[in-house]
């Protein structure tokens, strides 16, 4: 589980984000990053009904980002916001297959340390 410093919860936070973020989009997700002034790194996911009507099943993948990030977030540089837009296609991906292609996703945005 992420830590609560570790979250991002306020809709202008988000907001920002879109804004003014960096982008890397794929077939089963996207992800934006924006500088946030903090020395840590925060995460927000958004996970509409469009990709499941079913919210365990949502919440299965909300947990299964949460934990791919919990494990790389050493490895993170911070003071960065990053948002996770989740598409309906991550339904056709196992867990290793998200890994990958989260690390692939923050590689690209220079997340990295």
């Amino acid at each position: 589980m992420l830590k609560r410093v570790n979250r991002m919860g306020r809709n202008k936070e988000f907001d920002r984000a879109f804004k003014l973020g960096q982008s890397f989009y794929g077939k089963m997700m996207g992800l934006k990053a924006i500088d946030n002034g903090l020395a840590l790194t925060r995460l927000g996911i958004l996970i509409s009904t469009k990709v499941s009507k079913k919210a365990p099943i949502r919440n299965k993948y909300k947990r299964r980002i949460r934990e791919i990030i919990r494990q790389e977030l050493p490895a993170l540089r911070g003071g960065k916001d990053v948002v996770i837009v989740v598409f309906p296609q991550i339904l056709e991906s196992d867990y290793e297959g998200i890994r990958l292609f989260l690390k692939s996703g923050l590689r690209k945005l220079n997340l990295y340390k």
